[in-house]
């Protein structure tokens, strides 16, 4: 038997203690006598070097190096880098923050110094299994992905992209209406003019672009997305490469997209997440929103759309660049804490003024062979309401806020027709039948 503790996103800036803080460590223990244990890497472990990005993931979230020992000490071995936030720090802060994961021989995925290496599955080998873990990321500004490395030229660093082929359908009277205003305001002409030049290309039959976006007449009016055939190939690759030479393969995706609702995974994550399991993926890992979203089982291999929050110490950056002061216009001389008071509006607004970015559930697998045979989900506070540099820290739920997180995830579930059982003695979750 193996067993296999999933968590979403940790954005850890403190020391985390989680063998001697009493309020955690039950927490962490379950996690260190997991097998193997994930977790996304939601910051960068540059020590602030490198240079800061204009375009940051939301906040450029530099950490300390040392985060990766904190993270290790609580029993994490398998980490996710690809996100938003990879490039804060432009590719020389990448560099250095994958150096200290290979300075530390750590099993890490979805970043590299090409797209090959991002691409590349990471091994992590433990006394019952071998596990691989492909990662990747949909959401990301233009320029963070890493290129392709040639016989004529060395590739981009920059993480594995997963691009989303987007279409917005309209009715044929909202078609011409859109046709209208860019002919009005010349930006169709320009366009034109770029395709005479070389610089762009027509578009497919029957959709019409607009400033990056596509449209088309169409019977369903909505957002339609698929993910780009280019990168879901070269991903699959890898992730078929993982079942040729592990037991178990963990596809992790990074996602902002959502469906109608912040809880709705939008449309073309669950399409990869089937694909990757034909593929021979074992479980697909979900996180990016910073909310829960529910648990699918496809082929008996789990999808979690989102775990949400596991570290939240998003506040507690220390260093910020002078974009992070122009972006949410307040003074220079505003230390990181005090821009952040004053971006929640004293938590008034942003993630401090809503609980469902405060909890979470960890999930702990267990695998016979590539085989999952059970599924129990602990649930998980972050601690809302303490203090703005005590809360964030992860702890097992109990009484009321357990029932609540449980009956939350279950729910979201259901709508995937994901039936779970709730075991009132230690308000857990567990898949019933696998």
């Amino acid at each position: 038997m193996t067993t296999l503790a999933l968590t979403g996103d940790s954005i850890l800036q403190r020391r985390l203690l989680s063998s001697t803080d009493p309020t955690i460590k039950p927490l962490f223990d379950i996690i260190r006598d997991a097998d193997a244990a994930f977790t996304n890497l939601e910051v960068l472990p540059n020590d602030y070097r490198g240079h800061p990005a204009l375009e940051s993931g939301g906040s450029h979230f530099g950490a300390p190096s040392w985060v990766l020992d904190e993270l290790v000490e609580a029993g994490f071995n398998m980490f996710a880098t690809p996100t938003n936030h990879s490039l804060d720090y432009s590719i020389s802060g990448l560099e250095y923050a994958l150096d200290q994961l290979d300075q530390r021989q750590l099993c890490h995925a979805g970043c590299g110094r090409n797209l090959e290496e991002a691409r590349r599955v990471s091994y992590l080998t433990t006394p019952s299994a071998v596990l691989g873990l492909v990662a990747c990321a949909s959401t990301f500004a233009s320029g963070q992905q890493a290129s392709k490395q040639t016989a004529h030229m060395q590739g981009r660093p920059g993480l594995n992209s997963l691009r989303v082929s987007s279409t917005y359908e309209v009715s044929p009277e909202q078609l011409e209406q859109i046709k209208k205003v860019s002919l009005d305001l010349g930006i169709e002409q320009q366009r034109q003019n770029d395709i005479d030049l070389g610089f762009a290309f027509d578009a497919a039959d029957g959709v019409f672009p607009l400033n990056s976006m596509n449209f088309k007449a169409g019977g369903r009016i909505g957002h339609f997305q698929k993910p780009n055939d280019e990168d879901l190939r070269g991903i699959l690759r890898w992730v078929e490469e993982g079942r040729r030479m592990s037991d178990i393969v963990l596809v992790s995706i990074h996602a902002h997209e959502q469906g109608k609702t912040e809880e709705d995974p939008a449309e073309f994550i669950r399409d990869f997440a089937y694909a990757a399991i034909d593929a021979g993926a074992d479980i697909i890992v979900g996180h990016g929103p910073h909310v829960l979203r529910g648990l699918e089982i496809y082929k008996n291999k789990p999808i979690f759309y989102s775990l949400g929050n596991f570290i939240g110490q998003n506040e507690l950056v220390q260093r910020l660049p002078a974009d992070s002061h122009d972006r949410f216009r307040v003074e220079e001389n505003l230390t990181p804490g005090a821009l952040y008071q004053t971006r929640s509006n004293n938590d008034q607004i942003g993630f401090p003024a809503h609980s469902r970015y405060w909890q979470t559930v960890l999930p702990i697998c267990e695998f016979q062979g590539h085989e999952l045979v059970s599924l129990i989900i602990y649930p998980v506070s972050l601690g809302l309401g303490e203090a703005r540099h005590r809360r964030g820290r992860p702890r097992l739920a109990s009484g009321e806020t357990a029932g609540t997180i449980l009956k939350r995830f279950s729910a979201l579930s259901q709508r995937f027709g994901t039936k779970l059982e709730e075991n009132e003695d230690t308000y857990r979750l567990v898949i019933a039948p696998i």
